[in-house]
């Protein structure tokens, strides 16, 4: 009986949104290396041709599409377009988000600062930002038959943390969006429809280096509060987030549906004694 790679990614067609950060690079970087066809899609032309060209030039697949993740008339123009280019894809990446420090309450601050412009472009941002290209882009999926749906969480959503309320507010939609939707597509669409999620723990990004380091590198308090609630003791490497990943976006996790799964450093297994 011939060996069949279960984990493979070769000539998988992957969308991917958000793509474009720091996790969202090392992630397509190595999806293409492993042989998937990476579909960029940002609403930054530099940023989005930047990681295409990286990922042609290293001998990887890659093509780039320009689209604005909370804007749903621009997505269903880029769907058509990636519809006359590729006919279908098989996964869907939603890496897409961010936070903004309107919607963070600071120490300084109470409840009643919060701003409701701010809070509300970041549940468009995190919430919208996954929902809108999902029901842009499903229809490339149902009519191969098949799907899989890869979202991005945080440990913020099931661990509520002071000051970033609207930022742990939407990825905590994510999580319920994530199993309602999993259950969604399963039972009218049929068993070969997937969605889960991928929920970092404490990753060094641009988003939240000033939150958690220092100007000369070292940690804040709320950096060592975190470091010291994670029993492996570090934060996450982007790297840290490779191995779930092509297990949720391969064939070996064909019947694991409506999951969260935490990469997080044993985070939210510590009750902190």
């Amino acid at each position: 009986m011939p060996s069949i790679n279960l984990f493979s990614l070769e000539g998988k067609k992957i969308a991917f949104s958000g793509a474009t950060g720091v996790l969202g690079t090392t992630m397509a970087l190595h999806l293409a290396s492993q042989g998937a066809e990476l579909l960029i899609l940002g609403r930054s032309p530099e940023k989005v041709d930047q990681l295409v060209s990286e990922i042609n030039a290293s001998g990887g697949k890659a093509f780039g599409y320009f689209a604005d993740v909370t804007d749903e008339d621009s997505l269903e123009k880029v769907a058509k377009v990636i519809d006359s280019h590729h006919g279908h894809i098989d996964v869907l990446i939603n890496s897409a988000g961010g936070n903004m420090p309107g919607a963070v309450i600071r120490p300084d601050q109470n409840f009643l600062d919060l701003d409701t412009a701010s809070l509300r472009k970041v549940m468009d941002l995190n919430y919208l930002g996954t929902v809108l290209p999902i029901k842009a882009l499903l229809p490339l999926m149902l009519k191969q038959g098949k799907g899989n749906i890869l979202n991005v969480s945080s440990m913020a959503a099931s661990r509520p943390m002071t000051r970033v309320m609207g930022y742990a507010s939407a990825k905590a939609a994510i999580d319920n969006l994530t199993k309602w939707l999993s259950v969604e597509l399963a039972q009218k669409h049929g068993p070969d429809f997937r969605v889960n999620a991928i929920a970092p723990g404490f990753f060094l990004t641009e988003q939240n280096r000033t939150l958690l380091t220092e100007a000369d590198g070292s940690l804040t308090q709320r950096g060592n509060q975190i470091k010291t609630h994670t029993p492996m003791n570090r934060f996450g490497k982007p790297e840290d987030l490779l191995g779930a990943l092509q297990w949720l976006c391969s064939d070996a996790s064909a019947f694991v549906t409506g999951t969260i799964i935490p990469v997080d450093g044993g985070f939210s297994a510590y009750s902190g004694v």
